[in-house]
């Protein structure tokens, strides 16, 4: 049943105008919808909400990432915007901050304003 059901993806943020700014205007995902809850934002024909929680702490793990075709351009887009690329110890990232993973897929991490980390993958071309 829900093999053919359209997800939502959500993220956790304390300030909607905040998550506005940085998910429409820094990363160019269009909002659709806004209201005292959440931004709906449009990624690609997925939705994802950026859903208002009060005393929000982020986790320490992914919370939401996008494949991309050119994960170098991507870097240097989000890089121009002021976007910092995390960098976690015990993992060899180059001076970019991307980690290729031993199957060949090419990686990076940065966060919104509200901590939560997001993530970049370009795919291994197999």
């Amino acid at each position: 049943m829900l093999a053919s059901a359209e997800l939502v993806a959500f993220v956790p943020v304390t300030d909607l105008g905040r998550a506005r700014a940085f998910y429409e205007g820094l990363l160019g995902l269009p909002c659709v919808d806004e209201d005292r809850f959440a931004c709906v934002l449009d990624c690609a024909g997925t939705t994802l909400r950026a859903t208002l929680v009060e005393g929000y702490t982020p986790a320490r793990h992914t919370v939401v990432g996008w494949a991309v075709a050119d994960l170098a351009a991507a870097v240097s887009f989000l890089a121009d915007r002021g976007v910092t690329m995390e960098r976690f110890p015990g993992i060899d990232q180059d001076d970019r901050g991307i980690w290729t993973t031993p199957g060949g897929d090419a990686v990076v991490w940065f966060r919104d304003p509200d901590g939560n980390i997001l993530s970049l993958t370009e795919p291994a071309r197999r």
